[in-house]
């Protein structure tokens, strides 16, 4: 009778710690995959609490936040950049004119639908690799100093480009491209009123210096998708007040 009771033991302890170890399995196993369940307001929060400048774990999704205080990984390249069928200010084929797919996309709709009411546009820069925005800083920092640089440009890995949604684009004439000139032209207030439609957002609206960390810039557009652009872009708000993410203050 003991030796029946011991058994019987046995066997429940045994199917106990095994249920615990096949569950425990299971959440490891599924846990780089919690995002698919999750909105965009949360993948795009899911940061590296342990660093400074905190790392986007999800920076392959849409509205990822990228910004002075959210760094993407050093080595992170997009996997499905494509030169997008838009004009530009240049003529050669560098990559400064792609965008990751989904922005390409909707990029060459826009420009199409500017177009048809009247509004030429020319795109200015597109993706920067990391290697291209570190290029880039330097070149400020060596010109203005650090701490006057990072006020207009954005320290390699902190850069919207470098995700490969974001464009600066100006007028179908070239002239005021990326400078404070293109604010209250014909295509920027163009921008202003039909970018959501198309997915983008004027990424540093103007008054918002304090929680973007930029001054306004009319011609940077980013795309997020027309659902989450058209609430940013209704609500005058930025693109870290929809994820309620902590303001950057410069």
């Amino acid at each position: 009778m003991f030796k029946i009771r011991f058994i019987f033991l046995f066997l429940v302890v045994f199917t106990l710690l095994l249920t615990g170890c096949t569950g425990k399995f299971h959440f490891f196993q599924n846990e780089g995959n919690l995002s698919q369940n999750s909105s965009p307001r949360d993948e795009v929060q899911q940061q590296d609490k342990d660093t400074s400048s905190q790392s986007i774990s999800s920076q392959e999704v849409i509205p990822v936040l990228v910004n002075k205080s959210n760094k993407l990984p050093d080595q992170y390249q997009p996997s499905d950049l494509i030169y997008p069928d838009i004009p530009f200010m240049f003529n050669q084929k560098s990559e400064k004119r792609q965008m990751r797919a989904d922005a390409g996309a909707a990029i060459e709709r826009l420009f199409t639908g500017a177009k048809q009411q009247g509004v030429n546009l020319l795109g200015v820069s597109a993706y920067r690799s990391h290697a291209s925005q570190a290029a880039l800083f330097n070149y400020y920092v060596n010109q203005d100093g650090y701490e006057a640089a990072r006020k207009y440009s954005a320290v390699p890995g902190t850069s919207e480009h470098e995700t490969g949604l974001a464009i600066d684009v100006t007028g179908g004439d070239g002239k005021c491209a990326a400078e404070d000139c293109f604010e209250g032209t014909d295509e920027a207030i163009w921008l202003e009123n039909h970018a959501a439609e198309y997915g983008f957002i004027i990424r540093y609206p103007k008054g918002k210096d304090d929680i973007t960390g930029y001054q306004y810039e009319p011609w940077h557009l980013r795309y997020v998708g027309k659902e989450i652009a058209k609430e940013i872009m209704e609500r005058g708000i930025t693109l870290e007040e929809y994820v309620d993410a902590t303001v950057v203050n410069n």
